[in-house]
């Protein structure tokens, strides 16, 4: 398959401290990859980098043979970019169908039109409902946010980040302070993605994140350190030396 996305020698630096350090690597159109790896290990950042909500220091960002490298968030969002936070983010008093909306008029052109905003076309109201449907919340998608569950926020934050069809999903730790219930309905939520998705995440849950993905990446310390399927992946002995701390000890 071709190539989704690539990052070649991709740094982000903050002073002296190189959060993301020469990371490379490329992920084929339609695949599921998971990035793991310890606290510190990058991996926010490097979202971060992809996405544009930091500018890389040094390196390129290259979506769909289009080098992105110095885009701003939202032109890389209407490339077909989309992604969730560790933190919900969203507007708690509206309803869920009024988030999808919203989140379908930000990409939107006249977005800041000073007469109204207008009633939903046919065309947003059908990926509205194709949205609602792949999030599992039919029946609710005229509850105020704030009247759900955490678990089903995370689901309308899901919804949210896939109504304008993107192409590609960055998923921040989706099943985080979730229950064993809310983690599972995350997780077939995700696993039912269409392959037209090129889907990437970060989640701490091994045990999850093992039985959705096509592919791991590890970091460690800003780079990578075993790229490998997740049948390899839970026996490795360079991961489990990251996670047990035994690598960080050697080191010094």
């Amino acid at each position: 398959m071709p190539a989704a996305l690539t990052l070649t020698e991709v740094v982000v630096a903050f002073g002296a401290l190189r959060a993301v350090d020469g990371v490379s690597l490329s992920i084929p159109a339609g695949e599921r990859r998971a990035i793991i790896g310890p606290n510190g290990a990058g991996k926010t950042t490097l979202f971060q980098a992809i996405t544009g909500m930091v500018q890389a220091t040094s390196g390129r960002v290259v979506f769909e043979d289009a080098d992105i490298t110095a885009l701003p968030p939202h032109q890389r969002a209407r490339r077909g970019i989309s992604r969730t936070f560790q933190i919900t983010n969203l507007f708690p008093t509206l309803t869920v169908r009024q988030n999808l909306f919203l989140a379908l008029r930000g990409l939107a052109p006249g977005k800041f039109n000073l007469f109204g905003m207008p009633k939903p076309s046919a065309d947003e109201a059908a990926r509205t409902e194709a949205a609602l449907l792949a999030a599992r919340l039919v029946g609710r998608e005229d509850t105020e946010v704030r009247a759900l569950s955490y678990g089903e926020q995370r689901q309308v934050e899901l919804a949210v980040s896939i109504v304008n069809q993107p192409r590609m999903l960055l998923l921040d730790e989706p099943a985080a302070g979730l229950s064993p219930n809310e983690r599972a309905m995350v997780a077939e939520v995700i696993r039912a993605l269409p392959r037209d998705i090129t889907v990437v995440l970060i989640e701490h849950d091994m045990d999850l994140v093992l039985g959705l993905v096509d592919q791991v990446t590890c970091l460690h310390e800003g780079r990578v350190l075993v790229e490998a399927p997740p049948s390899e992946i839970r026996g490795n002995p360079a991961v489990q030396e990251v996670y047990l701390g035994r690598a960080r000890h050697a080191a010094g």
